[in-house]
Order: structure tokens, then C-alpha cells, then sequence
């Protein structure tokens, strides 16, 4: 039968390496089984070695994309990925109100696991207002999670109120991602609270590689392609952590610099 094949959908930045951004969602969504489309919001020049030049699309083409594809797919679950300015997040959060895209993982990227802020500081209002009350699953890393509640976190009793307040704040569900600190993390604990009130901790290990580009995106894609899929969100979450673990341990040697992980592996 026509569009009954799992679709989902990635709203981002095109990245020219591969590593993170929009390929990083479409090579997710492959391997996770899922036929991916997208929504280019931006396009960034770069490599392994770093950022060199970027555009942004213009407005009428990034609502000529969401039309297109409304008009066409069947799209079951939708992922937010970085958005860089107050004016590109009401752009989209004005397309996904008005077409019907499923549920909607919002990766909100404003600061990198290393801590360097990737958000205009004046968009993060916005970003707070308009987008967050959209998710049904929001992944904020320890740093975006200290950002969106403008409250440091010390301990694990802040991580819970922190994701406490991401639900008072309209998110449906929270992973907030652990602390990564290269030759002081051993084990990384990454904390989920659901909708029902349940909540609970993923242990795993902490991998000192440059390979890691992408982890973020990867995690949030993969919870969106099961959702398209028609897994429940704890099983979601958990089957996203997992395969982004996997995809860190088993490395693929890849530029020269700080790399991607590895999509494939299992």
C-alpha cells in the first residue's frame, strides 16, 4: 500500500563532512529502518577539522519544503535539529502546527557536550517558548539542560529536578544526557523521566575517542525513526542509547580530526 512504509523527518542544517546535523538524522534513519526526508534549514562548509562557512536557506524555500512533502509523504515522527535564530525557530514551529508530521523529538541544540555555546543567547527564549512545548521527547545534554532551566547541576537530585522542570515546561518526555569530561568521565549516565512519571538512569561506559561527532543528532534520529516505527517512547529512548553506544565503541577511522561515529555499527 502507498506511504505505509515508516517515514520520518529531519529538520536541520546540512552538514557537509556527514558527521552531525542532517546526514547524521538520514544515516540514522536508514540503518534504524525508516525512509528518511528532510527540511534543510541551513548548509554548513566544513570538515574534521572544523566550521568554515554556512548559509541559511531562505524562508520561502524552507516553507516550499514542508509543503512539498505534506503533500506527499506519510510522515509518522519529526526531529528538530539546530535552529539557529529566533526568527528560523518560529519559522518552524509555525510549518510543524501546520502540517501533520507526528510526534516531534526536538534535539535542542544550544551547547556542545564540551560546553561552547552553539545558540544565539536571544533565540534561547524563543526556543524555550515556542519549541519545547512541541516535544513529545526532548534530549538536552547536562549543558543545554543547565541553559534551558538557567540552573547549574551538581548532582543527580539536580538532573531530576532539571528534567522536572523541562515537563513543567510542555515537553511530554526528557533525556537529559551525561556530563562528558575527557580523562575524568568513566561512566557516562544518561536520565530519562516519561510522561507517566516513571523515570530511571542508563549506565554505560565512557569512550575516550575524537570520533563522536554527531552523538546527539544520532541519539535524537534514532528515537524519532522508532517512534515512526510505532515503538513506545521508553522503548524508543532505550534502543537509541544503545545503538548510539554502539556506534561510539565501535569506531570507523574516518578525517583526520574529530570524526563521525560509526552509523553501522552493531
Amino acid at each position: 500500500m502507498v506511504n505505509e512504509f515508516p517515514q520520518a523527518l529531519t529538520i536541520a542544517g546540512s552538514d557537509s563532512d556527514g558527521s552531525a546535523g542532517m546526514q547524521a538524522d538520514l544515516h540514522t534513519f536508514f540503518v534504524r529502518k525508516t525512509y528518511g526526508t528532510s527540511v534543510i534549514t541551513a548548509c554548513v562548509a566544513g570538515n574534521s577539522y572544523g566550521i568554515h562557512d554556512s548559509v541559511t536557506m531562505p524562508e520561502r524555500f524552507i516553507n516550499q519544503e514542508f509543503k512539498d512533502l505534506a503533500d506527499d509523504f506519510k510522515i509518522k515522527a519529526a526531529k528538530t535539529g539546530m535552529l539557529d535564530d529566533t526568527n528560523m525557530i518560529k519559522l518552524v514551529v509555525e510549518n510543524y502546527k501546520k502540517y501533520d508530521f507526528g510526534p516531534l523529538v526536538v534535539d535542542p541544540v544550544i551547547v556542545t557536550k564540551h560546553g561552547n555555546m552553539l545558540l544565539k543567547e536571544d533565540a534561547l527564549a524563543t526556543l524555550i517558548e515556542k519549541l519545547v512545548p512541541l516535544a513529545t521527547v526532548i534530549t538536552p545534554n547536562f549543558y543545554e539542560a543547565e541553559k534551558l532551566t538557567n540552573k547549574e547541576i551538581k548532582s543527580d537530585k539536580d538532573i531530576k529536578q532539571a528534567a522536572q522542570a523541562l515537563i513543567k515546561m510542555g515537553a511530554k518526555n526528557v533525556i537529559i544526557k551525561g556530563k562528558h569530561i575527557a580523562g575524568e568521565t568513566k561512566q557516562v549516565k544518561d536520565y530519562v523521566l516519561l510522561e507517566s512519571g516513571k523515570d530511571f538512569w542508563i549506565d554505560g561506559p565512557y569512550y575516550d575517542t575524537t570520533h563522536k561527532n554527531g552523538t546527539g543528532d544520532s541519539l535524537s534520529a534514532a528515537i524519532t525513526a522508532e517512534i515512526a516505527k510505532g515503538t513506545s517512547i521508553e522503548d524508543s529512548i532505550r534502543i537509541a542509547d544503545d545503538y548510539v553506544d554502539k556506534a561510539i565503541k565501535n569506531g570507523i577511522e574516518v578525517g583526520h580530526k574529530f570524526g563521525p561515529i560509526n552509523h553501522w555499527a552493531e
